[in-house]
């Protein structure tokens, strides 16, 4: 592990002057990803600055009757919050679908959304990787890619974003606020992520100094959910597909539908063209399955993830009949 310096924020400009002044610094809270990477030597921080004493620790309803989830709250209270699991249980239980209980007891709200890809290759220092040392080249694409991206990959990258939370919070439209030397500023869950491209080595749309203060889920008025996820260990694994959807039925008909899959891309994943063809229609196991070709029709394989498409596809089925028939 390499040296570095400690600091500890007294409040939010504190944090955000001491991140601009530093040229390696990260926040640390949770630290359930960062001391990982520092341990791998995959992150090398020349300056961390705890956060956690900023009051950032709570889930409050806005005025508007929004929540609002402070970065600071740890995942399994969160999930376990009576708001969260009243009007937002497909958030509670894709929190509780990733991880540990241990790690879900110190992971943050923000750390979850700022966690990294668990790349065999990222972590592994001896092989080249783009994401770890831009233009260095990706050992995934011809390596052993059975967890690795089939949709919006790129020649620099097929790495996907590991989070269960993330793919929720895509599902309900959250948004990401953020403070920076600017001020406050929101982001739209769809555009905090990013797909890796030529710079795979960026995640997400922060600006360099900017801190993570919460994160706003907006009233919802869908009526049947369901969240899936597929992976190789049911106790502890993250997905090799996971599948967050949302419905709103009339009669039999579906009136509005949010579907986002987790395992598949460098950010979670939605398809808003199959979306709205969903709605009107039955919801029915052949109109479901449409959907699904739909969301996978320029799906790119690379050897030892060529399953995904078609464990995709029944994921998505799966999914949407059980959110309709209420199994949870």
């Amino acid at each position: 592990m390499n040296n570095f310096t400690y600091s500890h924020a007294t409040c939010i400009d504190n944090a955000v002057s001491e991140m601009a002044a530093h040229q390696e610094a990260r926040f640390i809270a949770g630290g359930t990803n960062l001391i990982d990477l520092m341990k791998e030597n995959v992150m090398h921080p020349d300056h961390l600055i705890d956060i956690n004493g900023l009051y950032l620790n709570s889930i409050d309803f806005l005025d508007d009757g929004r929540l609002f989830l402070g970065a600071l709250v740890t995942n399994a209270d969160t999930a376990w919050h009576p708001a969260v699991e009243k009007y937002y249980p497909l958030l509670s239980a894709a929190i509780l679908a990733g991880a540990s209980p241990q790690l879900r007891n110190m992971a943050t709200n923000g750390g979850n959304l700022m966690q990294r890809t668990r790349c065999y290759y990222f972590y592994d220092t001896s092989t080249p990787c783009n994401k770890r040392e831009p233009g260095s080249g990706c050992s995934a694409i011809n390596g052993y890619n059975r967890i690795h991206a089939i949709l919006g990959t790129s020649q620099q990258c097929i790495a996907v974003h590991p989070s269960d939370m993330c793919v929720a919070l895509r599902a309900l439209n959250a948004v990401i606020q953020v403070r920076g030397h600017e001020g406050e500023r929101l982001i739209r869950m769809e555009d905090f992520h990013r797909l890796p491209g030529d710079t795979p080595q960026i995640d997400n749309n922060l600006a360099a100094e900017e801190l993570i203060t919460g994160i706003i889920l907006p009233r919802e008025q869908f009526t049947h959910y369901k969240y899936l996820k597929v992976r190789d260990r049911a106790s502890y694994a993250f997905a090799l597909v996971s599948v967050a959807v949302l419905f709103r039925m009339e009669q039999d008909h579906i009136a509005d539908v949010r579907l986002a899959l987790g395992g598949v891309a460098h950010k979670p994943w939605r398809n808003m063209e199959a979306e709205n063809w969903l709605k009107g229609k039955s919801a029915t196991v052949e109109n479901f399955a449409h959907a699904a070709d739909m969301i996978l029709q320029d799906a790119v394989t690379f050897g030892t993830n060529d399953f995904k498409p078609a464990l995709a596809k029944r994921a998505i089925i799966r999914a949407c009949r059980e959110a309709i028939n209420g199994e949870r």
